[in-house]
């Protein structure tokens, strides 16, 4: 009886310990782990990520915008040959400090417009000359003072306006339609009544003038790449632009 008393007291310790064991907190358990954290501790990750490609901020305009536009401003993609900042016109130098094409900003969103109807083709605008400060003006009339091919200053041009655009049509590698003369040629196949050329010529000519009279624009007979915005009584102006 005895001996049953001991063996049984044994049995029991065992099974004790088996459930201790079994009870007993493992390492996966993380309230183990947790560990009471000082404010002075504590670290902020306050790093700014940069974005990869941060859009750039457009252009300030250095200009009045409300009595001018800059055509390469509202479409980048229309050509500039401002001619007259370089030496290749007709009286072989250079006027402008630098090339570039103001308007009068509804002059200038109707240009648009006809190029981008272009572009619809495949094609696109070219600009030779836009407005032309009245004190260029003068200086062109001191070197050739004739009305048949440079207005007297004293009463001022649509150039001098900024209602006026010298243009031409390109395709798209950038080549000038043939227009039957170059930009600038004083001669009667220069006129836009003139017809004894090809028909691909008389044809690019009659795109650019119905494109242009489309949005108000009227042409001259004596040069086909001329064209005016007439009717609004824009004031004659002296505004060089800057060229930094």
């Amino acid at each position: 009886m005895q001996s049953f008393k001991h063996l049984y007291a044994i049995l029991l310790l065992l099974l004790t310990g088996v459930f201790l064991i079994q009870c007993r907190p493992t390492s996966t358990d993380k309230t183990e782990h947790l560990v009471e954290a000082s404010p002075d501790t504590l670290q902020v990750d306050t790093t700014t990520v940069a974005p990869a490609n941060p859009t750039p901020a457009p252009p300030v305009p250095d200009y009045d915008t409300i009595e001018w536009a800059d055509i390469h401003l509202l479409d980048e993609s229309i050509v500039l040959d401002m001619r007259y900042a370089t030496e290749n016109n007709f009286v072989e130098e250079k006027m402008y400090e630098c090339g570039r094409c103001f308007l009068r900003p509804e002059v200038a969103q109707k240009v648009v417009k006809v190029h981008r109807r272009l572009q619809t083709r495949g094609l696109g605008l070219k600009m030779f000359d836009c407005f032309r400060p009245r004190p260029i003006q003068w200086k062109l009339w001191e070197k050739v003072p004739d009305k048949r091919y440079v207005s007297d200053p004293r009463k001022g041009s649509m150039h001098n306006r900024g209602a006026a655009v010298d243009l031409t049509i390109i395709d798209e590698n950038g080549e000038q339609l043939d227009m039957g003369t170059t930009y600038d040629f004083f001669g009667p196949e220069a006129w836009s009544t003139y017809q004894d050329l090809p028909d691909t010529v008389l044809a690019n000519r009659q795109l650019l003038k119905s494109l242009l009279e489309a949005e108000g624009f009227a042409g001259i007979r004596t040069e086909w790449w001329h064209f005016s915005y007439p009717g609004k009584g824009y004031a004659l102006s002296d505004m060089l632009w800057n060229c930094e």
